[in-house]
């Protein structure tokens, strides 16, 4: 299938996530609990850029003719208010960077422990970080003998809106020496063996959560901790990008990005909605799906609405071009 950009004829209006709980969410909240987090974030997308929220009046200097121009609800979740808070979040950050190369590592938590985790996510977020800054920072000792710089993010879902807890994390290639009078500089295409990495990541958060459980901040974890050990817990790095500059761009894509952004809507039409998501495999697959609750965010929202509307959810799917004939062979057979 095409991308999702290129599915939609010539002319359709495009629905909108607001379009959305505006038409079906007063109905839903009469016959359904809906947590006041949620409350929040779909009546903030529901008044998004109206006259309910005020605005401002444009003239045209040359033939007076005035548009009206409604302010935004500014809510994180909100698909249409993301773009300005990027780029004031960018602009603010550019002073941090430094003029080096950057590494790009990923620390991903199995899913074995997605449960625990929906139902803690506050401690369990909070240990992650812990987990990850201190495996970092022990390995930026031990190989340059310094203190390496984290800018850490947040992810907690994939490509295909399901729960997927990781970390991204950007690094300077290098470590500010202890006494802070120089830079110890990283060799150009390698910073930390990934291998030892997740080791100690595993290990460190592991603890962190039986110390969490002896502390009784949790509840008994002993199945998932045990199926954890024995996993080799992924850790990805990726080489430097070109500059600070670009490193800064693509952590603002993570920090301001809205799992259901009005992209994704394709279509909604006697009370069904087409999704779209993609999927980077060597075979296409099309199949209706039944979405649930992800986390407190506009993702779970939507998915109660959703759910109120219909049965089923038609996701679409399309396949990434193959980069050579080998995989263009296994995507055929």
């Amino acid at each position: 299938m095409l991308p999702r950009a290129h599915r939609r004829a010539a002319g359709e209006a495009r629905p909108e996530l607001a379009d959305i709980f505006r038409s079906h969410g007063e109905s839903y909240r009469k016959t359904h609990f809906l947590p006041a987090s949620h409350l929040k974030v779909i009546r903030a997308v529901e008044i998004c850029r109206t006259q309910e929220l005020g605005g401002h009046l444009k003239q045209c200097d040359t033939c007076g003719f005035e548009h009206p121009s409604y302010n935004s609800c500014r809510n994180r979740h909100c698909p249409k208010c993301q773009s300005l808070a990027k780029a004031k979040w960018l602009e603010k950050q550019n002073s941090e960077l430094l003029p080096v190369g950057y590494f790009h590592l990923v620390f991903t938590l199995p899913h074995v422990l997605n449960g625990l985790i929906l139902g803690n996510k506050k401690i369990l977020f909070a240990l992650l970080f812990k987990a990850v800054s201190e495996t970092l920072l022990e390995f930026g000792q031990r190989r340059f003998g310094g203190t390496v710089g984290i800018i850490a993010v947040l992810h907690t879902w994939d490509q295909t809106l399901k729960d997927h807890f990781h970390l991204h994390c950007l690094l300077p290639a290098g470590a500010l020496s202890f006494d802070h009078h120089r830079w110890i500089c990283a060799r150009k295409n390698f910073l930390f063996p990934v291998t030892a990495l997740s080791r100690v990541f595993r290990g460190k958060f592991l603890d962190l959560l039986q110390q969490a459980y002896v502390r009784g901040k949790i509840p008994a974890a002993n199945n998932e901790i045990k199926a954890s050990r024995q996993k080799s817990w992924v850790v990805y790095a990726k080489k430097p990008f070109g500059s600070p500059q670009t490193v800064l761009d693509y952590l603002g894509r993570y920090t301001h990005r809205v799992a259901l952004s009005n992209d994704r809507i394709l279509n909604v039409q006697n009370g069904r909605v087409t999704l779209a998501i993609q999927i980077v495999k060597t075979a296409i697959a099309r199949r209706p799906c039944l979405l649930r609750p992800m986390n407190s965010s506009a993702v779970s929202c939507f998915t109660y609405c959703l759910m109120a509307l219909c049965a089923s959810v038609t996701s679409a799917f399309w396949l990434t071009a193959p980069k050579n004939k080998r995989s263009l062979n296994a995507a055929n057979s």
